[in-house]
């Protein structure tokens, strides 16, 4: 790692004004220095120099809902409603993966998330220490769940395999791994299932990455069975007890807000994929305006169908402008905090990173300015998320470790990704 020195770039801090020429100073897997250029100490010397002049510099981008693996099955099964996407294509087809095809599409996830500027990312499938084997190779940040789908698991042996990966993998890859046990959604978990992992959950330490309200079906379901909507059973069973990640949370009540806001549970937003399944839209700005936490994700690429998250944030603000009627609301700088700093707080690494800040973690990247779509420089946090695209982003650094350099993955061979991945597709 050494020390870097990235310098006569644009800096967007999240927590703080924009720097106009910045420098950024990195020693080993931490920020040094995040300011003016001419704040830096004239005797700190660099390894290696960055110019990164018509550049802005922001914390790298936190995915805070995916199924990474899923690459494998974009576009496979478009254009169906969410419960006969799920049973009648979605869960045969993955009955027949193995733990060779969830290395490589993950892989595959690893490299577009690169490649767009994602440093961070939270998942839920299965073979998932395969997943944390990727991770670690690659070199990014994951919060990593094993799939828990309680009416599949009556002999409890995914939750035995959810408990492994915690043991195993937890604070891997130089503490780049962190896990949770991920409960799949109140509707494929009995209150009893649920309530046991929550319960193991807590003896570990860690918190649970959950599906909550995704589709007006599965609320309506809960509430005849159980009479009460999806955040209110889980609130009621003890889960919200536990720091927690909720997906979605599409249909809510106003006390459903309320519990989230009280509890503290972090949102993970996903429109692109909300929109697509037609399972609705979120109610982010009332969400936000209770004081919950609301992250962005980009769910699969079974669903979405890319994990480019500077695409989501751009949907995530027009979306909420067009559903309220009110152009005010997500302005840019709130996406973009959305993106960063709330989907470190989603999953309990905002002391780690998020921000642009000396003593955090080195994740950050590079975006290029000079793009016909990104000029004039009028306000670069609006085009940061009004125009530009995942393929501006030219630098990568995760943990004080270049990832991606002039757009150049270094950690990943992509044409050995796409050979893999293409004949695991032939051969499923």
């Amino acid at each position: 790692m050494g020390k870097i020195l990235i310098k006569g770039c644009t800096i967007v801090p999240i927590a703080g004004a924009v720097v106009e020429d910045g420098a950024i100073a990195i020693n080993d897997d931490r920020l040094d220095y995040v300011g003016p250029a001419q704040g830096i100490a004239a005797d700190w010397q660099a390894d290696t120099v960055i110019a990164a002049g018509g550049m802005v510099a922001l914390p790298g981008l936190v995915n805070a809902h995916t199924h990474a693996a899923m690459t494998l099955l974009r576009s496979y099964a478009d254009d169906l409603p969410l419960k006969q996407w799920l049973e009648e294509k979605i869960w045969p087809r993955e009955a027949e993966l193995d733990r060779e095809d969830i290395y490589w599409s993950t892989q595959l996830a690893l490299l577009e998330m690169i490649r767009s500027g994602t440093t961070t990312f939270a998942d839920m499938y299965f073979y998932m220490d395969a997943v944390a084997e990727a991770v670690v190779a690659a070199g990014l940040r994951g919060c990593l769940s094993q799939g828990l789908i309680g009416i599949q698991d009556g002999a409890g042996k995914r939750l035995a395999t959810g408990i492994s990966l915690v043991k195993e993998w937890q604070g891997a890859g130089e503490g780049r791994v962190t896990t949770m046990l991920g409960p799949h959604a109140p509707n494929t978990c009995a209150p009893e299932y649920l309530t046991k992992v929550a319960e193991t959950a807590a003896g570990l330490g860690v918190g649970l990455h959950i599906h909550l309200a995704e589709t007006r079906g599965e609320v309506e379901e809960i509430k005849a069975r159980y009479g009460a909507t999806p955040v209110a059973l889980v609130n009621k069973l003890g889960l919200l007890d536990l720091p927690v990640l909720g997906a979605h949370c599409v249909h809510l009540t106003t006390e459903d807000i309320a519990i989230l806001a009280a509890k503290k549970v972090g949102v993970a937003h996903c429109p692109e994929s909300n929109l697509k399944l037609a399972s609705g839209v979120a109610p982010v700005k009332e969400m936000l305006a209770a004081g919950v936490n609301v992250a962005i994700g980009t769910d699969s690429a079974a669903s979405n169908n890319n994990l480019d998250m500077i695409a989501e944030m751009r949907t995530c603000a027009l979306l909420a402008k067009g559903i309220t009627g009110d152009p005010t609301a997500i302005p840019a700088h709130q996406a973009l905090t959305m993106a960063t700093l709330n989907g470190a707080k989603a999953l309990g690494l905002d002391k780690k990173i998020g921000t642009l800040e000396a003593g955090k973690k080195a994740d950050l990247i590079l975006v290029n300015l000079r793009q016909p779509h990104l000029m004039p420089p009028n306000d670069v946090e609006a085009n940061l998320v009004y125009a530009a695209r995942g393929s501006d982003v030219d630098t990568v650094i995760v943990n004080g470790r270049i990832l991606m350099a002039g757009g150049e993955v270094k950690t990943l061979d992509a044409e050995e990704i796409y050979a893999m991945v293409t004949t695991r597709v032939k051969q499923g």
